[in-house]
């Protein structure tokens, strides 16, 4: 049945989702700031392939790095199959792996596993404990499915290797890191699509490539208007893009 968790409960019962998971980990929490014994637990998993790592954070959507730093941001980023969702009404927090999950009140934040009082509820799917499980997975897997992606990468197996794929920017479509040069929030980068889904319907509304923007696609710097739909990178970054992303 399910166990009413409390404090370092909490941060225990995360850990070991992390570190039992064999096919599916989710974090899900408004506020990411990654303490080292998470850090510690998700590196454990850094070469199971097959295990697909969904995050979800939120708040903040003038400066979503004040929900999760870049730094945490990268550390995510370099595992093999993952993606980085972002839901500016996120307020929930659910961790889980396929046979547990605890909701909560904890961010996944290390000020609050070290200070604030907690409190939380982990359950099951198990045959005396499926119902709670499944209707919380049932729930916060419609939260991911409207939530907006903005870093998707996967792993491709041939020839019986895992080789991750990591698509360059060529004019293509592309997952490598971005940033939308409206409001500076991760996106993957595409120089032909520079915006978030919202930012875009904003612009689209006078469909100006020439309109000034605010951030640089590439590094996420402030642009002071630099930046535009037709130019998304600041000209200091472009050698650097066209090395990194061979577009010539």
């Amino acid at each position: 049945m399910a166990k009413f968790l409390r404090d370092t409960e909490i941060n225990t019962e995360i850990i070991k989702i992390i570190e039992d998971a064999k096919e599916r980990i989710i974090l899900i929490s408004p506020y990411i700031q990654l303490h080292d014994r998470l850090i510690s637990a998700l590196r454990t998993q850094k070469n199971n392939n097959k295990l697909k790592i969904t995050v979800v954070f939120g708040k903040n959507k003038d400066d979503i790095t004040k929900s999760m730093s870049q730094a945490d941001f990268d550390f995510f980023a370099d595992f093999p199959n993952i993606e980085i969702r972002y839901e500016k009404r996120l307020h929930a927090k659910y961790y889980a792996n396929e046979s547990t999950a605890v909701l909560t009140s904890m961010n996944l934040y290390a000020y609050s596993q070290n200070h604030n009082i907690e409190a939380g509820v982990v359950s099951e799917n198990i045959a005396s404990d499926s119902s709670l499980y499944l209707e919380a997975r049932k729930y916060f897997d419609r939260v991911i499915d409207q939530s907006e992606l903005i870093f998707p990468k996967t792993p491709q197996y041939r020839n019986t290797k895992s080789v991750v794929e990591e698509k360059r920017a060529s004019r293509n479509n592309t997952f490598q890191p971005g940033f939308c040069i409206r409001t500076g929030i991760p996106i993957p980068f595409d120089i032909d699509r520079p915006f978030s889904y919202e930012a875009y319907q904003s612009w689209a509304r006078y469909g100006n490539e020439n309109f000034s923007e605010n951030f640089c696609h590439f590094s996420g710097e402030e642009s002071f208007g630099e930046t535009t739909k037709a130019k998304p990178v600041l000209g200091k970054n472009w050698n650097e893009v066209k090395r990194i992303f061979n577009i010539y």
